[in-house]
C-alpha cells in the first residue's frame, strides 16, 4: 500500500511539474480557441444582420424600379453600396441601377455602376458588369478600353458571350483577322458547350455565323 502511494505522489509531482512548464502554453491555447468561436460566431450573426437588412434595402429598390421611381432606385442603390457592399445585393443593385441609367440615356451614371461591380463584385455578377461596361465602351469608341474589360480569365458561362464580344470590337476597328479568330473561337466553344443544341443555341449559332459571313473571306 506504500509502495502505491509513494508511485502515486510521484506521478502528482510529475503532472504539477508538466503543468507549471506547460500550463500557460495550453491555457493561452484553449482561451485562444474559445475566442475564436466566439469571434466567429458573432461575425455570422453580424453578416445575417446585414444581410437581412440589405434585403430590405434591395426590396424597396425593386418596388422603384415597379413603379419608375429613379430616384427611389438610386437611393436604394447608394445605401446599399455604401452600408451593405460586402453582400449580394449590392452589386445586384449596382447592376439593376445601371441598366435602368441607360435605358434613361445616362451611360456615364451606368459606367460608374457597372464598374463598381467590376471592382468588388465576385464570379458570375463581376462577369456580367464586364460584359455590359464594354458594350458601352463600344458605344463611346473606347474600344482599347473595352478590351481590356473582355480580356483575362472568365467564368465558363459567359465566355461564348465574351469571345462574341471581342469580334464586334474588332470588326468594328476593321481588324477582320481578330475579329474571324474571336467569331470562330466562340462557335467553336459554343459547339463544345452543348449535347443537344437549344432554340436559343441554334439562334446564337447563326448570329455567329453571320457575322463570320459578313467579314468576307479570310486572305
Amino acid at each position: 500500500m506504500a509502495t502505491y502511494d509513494l508511485e502515486e505522489q510521484e506521478q502528482i509531482a510529475e503532472i504539477k511539474a508538466w503543468w507549471k512548464q506547460h500550463g500557460n502554453l495550453i491555457t493561452g491555447i484553449v482561451t485562444a480557441a474559445a475566442l475564436s468561436v466566439l469571434a466567429w460566431q458573432g461575425w455570422n450573426y453580424y453578416q445575417r444582420g446585414q444581410t437581412a437588412k440589405a434585403a430590405m434595402v434591395y426590396g424597396s429598390l425593386q418596388k422603384a424600379v415597379v413603379d419608375n421611381n429613379s430616384q427611389g432606385v438610386k437611393a436604394a442603390t447608394g445605401e446599399l453600396l455604401e452600408k451593405f457592399a460586402g453582400t449580394t445585393y449590392a452589386p445586384l443593385a449596382a447592376l439593376t441601377a445601371a441598366r435602368l441609367m441607360v435605358d434613361a440615356g445616362d451611360p456615364k451614371t451606368a459606367s460608374l455602376q457597372l464598374r463598381w461591380v467590376v471592382d468588388n463584385g465576385r464570379d458570375e455578377l463581376r462577369d456580367l458588369a464586364r460584359l455590359r461596361l464594354a458594350a458601352l465602351l463600344l458605344d463611346e469608341q473606347a474600344y482599347d478600353e473595352a478590351l481590356k474589360q473582355l480580356d483575362g480569365n472568365v467564368g465558363a458561362g459567359f465566355a461564348v458571350r465574351f469571345l462574341d464580344s471581342r469580334g464586334d470590337v474588332f470588326s468594328i476597328q476593321g481588324k477582320k483577322a481578330d475579329a474571324r479568330s474571336a467569331y470562330q473561337a466562340a462557335l467553336s466553344k459554343l459547339e463544345q458547350g452543348t449535347l443537344q443544341a437549344s432554340q436559343t443555341d441554334a439562334a446564337y449559332r447563326e448570329l455567329l455565323q453571320l457575322k463570320l459571313d459578313a467579314l468576307g473571306e479570310s486572305r
